[in-house]
């Protein structure tokens, strides 16, 4: 009999929002590599999912929050890394708005962005011909399912 027991992990993304804006991050270097993410990671154990954002998004970005709500949850199946995890969606605020985001891990986030959901469902740079391809593609899974499920309602 193997000792290898398979189970979900759960995982939180936190919508950290400023005015009319949220805060998203290009992955890199993990599962997800090069997809748009919200910051958060996995949870601890014996942690509050509030705990968790908080530590997290201080961890990640260097921005303390506030007013943290539960928002959403996700089932999300990374088929190709053999990953399972059930995603807890938060909703924040940034403690104070005059403080920017940075990056605290290079190795797993490239950039930082305060975007509309507008910008995130519709923007993007022009391509040619007109085209627009949208900068904020291709999506993180768990953001992915959100999307899918919430498509125009965003966390606002």
């Amino acid at each position: 009999m193997s000792n290898d027991c398979k189970h979900p992990l759960v995982g939180i993304g936190v919508f950290v929002i400023r005015g009319d804006k949220f805060l998203i991050g290009k992955r890199k270097g993990s599962h997800g590599s090069g997809t748009w993410q919200l910051p958060g990671g996995k949870l601890d154990f014996s942690e509050s999912f509030e705990r968790c954002a908080e530590r997290e998004v201080f961890e990640e970005t260097n921005l303390k929050i506030k007013d943290i709500k539960y928002h959403f949850v996700t089932n999300d199946f990374f088929l190709n890394e053999n990953k399972h995890y059930v995603t807890i969606f938060m909703c924040a605020k940034v403690a104070d708005s005059n403080v920017e985001a940075l990056v605290m891990e290079p190795n797993k986030c490239e950039t930082w962005e305060w975007i509309t959901w507008q910008e995130f469902i519709r923007g993007g740079n022009s391509g040619k011909e007109g085209n627009v391809k949208n900068k904020y593609r291709p999506m993180f899974l768990p953001i992915e399912h959100y999307f899918k499920t919430r498509g125009e309602n965003g966390p606002f």
